[in-house]
């Protein structure tokens, strides 16, 4: 179910990722580096020729076939700052899947797309309309995957993703295609999991 598959890693650098949770702890923005290397490394093996990158606040950057080696240094280019404008991108990455999908440039399993974020977006109604927009050009549940892997202690943002997560299907999703996790949730299980749980949620 992991191999055969596009991978993209969609990474907030919203002003609130400087923020320290516990003091005299790393940043979110640290926090998130970690984890990044940790998930471009293991898709990096199911995905050999790279995965899409992008960095987002109020616009975003995207960078094509990034290898593990390639992420620390995307992270030197970029400092946290700005908004929380997940509409967008989210927008931008699913728009890219459906071209390849139209072009038969998409693996066999389809694409997982994991958003790793601290805070509320801009626009909730805006980041849920994407979703259940792409949720109606599917062909099938499991092609395309949505994981929302949260940083940071912000409890709207918990609320938020739990119901991208949860009342999908009531708001008229065609699929169940949102799955999230915390990062405290990410220290017990393993990267396997998460992505699997992506694709089985």
């Amino acid at each position: 179910m992991l191999e055969n598959r596009d991978y993209t890693l969609i990474i907030d650098k919203s002003g609130s990722m400087s923020t320290k949770d516990k003091a005299g702890g790393l940043s979110r923005w640290q926090i998130m580096q970690e984890s990044a290397l940790a998930l471009a490394n293991k898709c990096e093996e199911l995905d050999p020729d790279g995965i899409t990158m992008y960095l987002f606040s109020g616009k975003f950057k995207r960078y094509d076939n990034v290898t593990a080696a390639k992420v620390s240094t995307i992270f030197q280019e970029n400092d946290p700052s700005g908004r929380t404008d997940l509409a967008a991108v989210l927008a931008d990455a699913i728009a890219s899947y459906f071209q390849r999908k139209a072009t038969g440039k998409i693996p066999a399993n389809g694409e997982i797309i994991l958003v790793v974020t601290d805070g509320e977006p801009d626009d909730r109604k805006a980041v849920m309309q994407v979703i259940l927009d792409a949720t109606q050009r599917l062909d099938r549940d499991e092609e395309l995957a949505i994981s929302f892997i949260q940083v940071g202690l912000d409890e709207a943002a918990t609320k938020f993703l739990k119901i991208l997560d949860d009342d999908l299907s009531r708001a008229g999703a065609k699929f169940d295609i949102v799955d999230t996790i915390t990062m405290d949730d990410m220290e017990d299980i393993t990267l396997n999991e998460i992505l699997l749980s992506a694709i089985n949620d």
